[in-house]
């Protein structure tokens, strides 16, 4: 006897409908999987066998073959243990589907049905190709049901499953995925105003939130580098619903979802250790999983001690800093990730980080040495440099209340935003950093004074023509958070001093 289970599997941040065929005939008993299956789907018949046994019900002892369609994609883990067990279950006539119904879980050998990981996409692609019904791990229901207006039918065990079909129904579940996008999640309990100084690297990283603009932190220990930037998700505008089912695909695919508040409501900040190698960061494995830089996605990266990390590593950054997305080919497939991530980097200007006083005993070679672990190419990716000095004791014994606070910040930011939405609306962009030389030419025309002076410096400073573009691009969001239509020499002129370091340590 033929049955068809439809089941589904991900690909990159993709889901796609996988199709397990399950076939029972007389002949020799044997149990075979086809269809490229790795070692864990293989494993699956065990638990298979296992799980229907201890559910009360008799194994076919006749020849059953599984195909899990398309057979030219490589299938891994467990999803297919549940949709593999329904289909024997429909061949021995003890369950009788109706229609269409997408099946995913892992089996116990109690005939438990356990969560698995990349549910959310998979669901949005079976919901795409016009089915209804989702019988998945309760613990996975929820995550499910953010797809919205499809019945989700929580699945305990084998048994449950067996008696939902025979009358004893299930109850479903239906979720509004505004519902938990509403709840309140973007409270933190750092602010702005938590740090003593640093005004330049404040109105720094007020500019890096506007226009999304990598920055590169330098300066002395403690002088507040790492201590603001874990502050940046606080000046930084609030998720849309897109962009947080977006990034909550991403951590279902990656086991990272967080059960007790199902949709991401934060923007993601990463921040991977200085020993991560390359592949930490870029994602991948035999079948490819999302790396630093794609959980980092609409959200930030900061890397801390920027120098530490293997230069291998950080030339791997600069492809996925311009495109936005990285591709992966390995044995298990070719994926594509997205990666549009707001970099934060810090470092101090020597190895011991006390450059130019007394203090400091490094020899110019190991100066030399640990700056030029950053290449050419990499820092000029970065679209803000800035220093940050050391803080005065008056500075340390202000009262910090007096300090503006994240939320001030936030509400200029977010007006600057609202401002790159209007220009770029129908276009393919979101935010100033990633415009296109044709976009500059468009939206960053200067006066004869401006044109003038970012000449003067081109010419002064040796600029590549990436380097000019991103002084075009600060300066336009500059222009934004002060609520200007045209970029005029002020904005030149700030943009400028953000695009000097490499020149003073490189």
């Amino acid at each position: 006897m033929f049955c068809n289970v439809i089941s589904g599997a991900v690909l990159g941040v993709d889901g796609y409908i996988v199709n397990v065929e399950v076939d029972i005939t007389n002949g020799l008993p044997s149990f075979d999987i086809v269809g490229l299956p790795d070692s864990a789907v293989k494993e699956s018949r065990e638990r298979v066998r296992a799980a229907i046994r201890n559910s009360g019900y008799v194994f076919p002892v006749k020849r059953v073959t599984i195909n899990l369609a398309p057979t030219s994609v490589r299938k891994s883990g467990s999803v297919f243990d549940l949709p593999i067990a329904v289909g024997i279950l429909m061949g021995c006539g003890i369950i009788n589907l109706n229609g269409s119904a997408f099946f995913a879980g892992e089996l116990s050998l109690d005939g438990g049905v356990r969560p698995v990981s990349g549910m959310l996409p998979m669901a949005m692609e079976a919901k795409a190709q016009g089915i209804q019904a989702f019988f998945v791990p309760s613990e996975n229901a929820e995550e499910v049901a953010l797809v919205g207006e499809v019945k989700v039918y929580p699945v305990e065990n084998l048994n449950a499953l067996v008696a939902h079909f025979k009358g004893k129904t299930i109850q479903s579940l239906t979720i509004d995925p505004t519902q938990f996008f509403n709840e309140d999640g973007n409270t933190y309990n750092v602010d702005f105003a938590d740090v003593a100084g640093q005004t330049l690297l404040k109105r720094a990283l007020e500019i890096s939130a506007a226009g999304y603009h990598n920055t590169l932190m330098i300066g002395p220990p403690g002088a507040g580098k790492t201590m603001l930037s874990r502050r940046m998700p606080t000046i930084l505008p609030n998720l849309s619903i897109e962009e947080s089912m977006e990034i909550t695909k991403i951590y279902s695919i990656a086991g990272l979802l967080n059960t007790k508040s199902l949709l991401m409501k934060q923007r993601p900040f990463r921040t991977p250790h200085h020993t991560a190698s390359f592949i930490s960061l870029t994602g991948g494995g035999k079948y490819p999983m999302p790396g630093e830089i794609t959980l980092a996605h609409n959200g930030v990266l900061f890397m801390d001690e920027l120098p530490e990390f293997q230069k291998k590593a950080l030339e791997t950054l600069r492809q996925p800093m311009e495109d936005g997305q990285i591709t992966l080919s390995r044995v298990g497939g070719v994926c594509t990730y997205p990666s549009v991530f707001l970099l934060l980097a810090a470092m101090n200007p020597c190895p011991c980080g006390h450059l130019g006083t007394e203090r400091c005993k490094c020899t110019d070679n190991e100066t030399s040495r640990y700056l030029s672990k950053i290449s050419g190419p990499l820092l000029d990716r970065i679209d803000i440099q800035v220093e940050a000095s050391p803080v005065a004791y008056n500075e340390l014994a202000k009262n910090t209340k007096s300090a503006e606070s994240s939320a001030s910040i936030k509400a200029r930011v977010e007006n600057a935003r609202v401002i790159q939405q209007k220009r770029f609306k129908g276009e393919a962009i979101h935010f100033n950093a990633k415009m296109s030389t044709t976009l500059i030419e468009k939206h960053c025309k200067l006066g004869n004074v401006a044109s003038d002076l970012i000449k003067q410096v081109f010419d002064t400073m040796s600029l590549s023509p990436r380097a000019y573009h991103k002084i075009l691009k600060i300066a336009r969001t500059i222009a934004d958070l002060a609520e200007m239509e045209n970029i005029n020499e002020n904005h030149i002129a700030e943009a400028i001093s953000y695009r000097g370091l490499d020149r003073k340590y490189w």
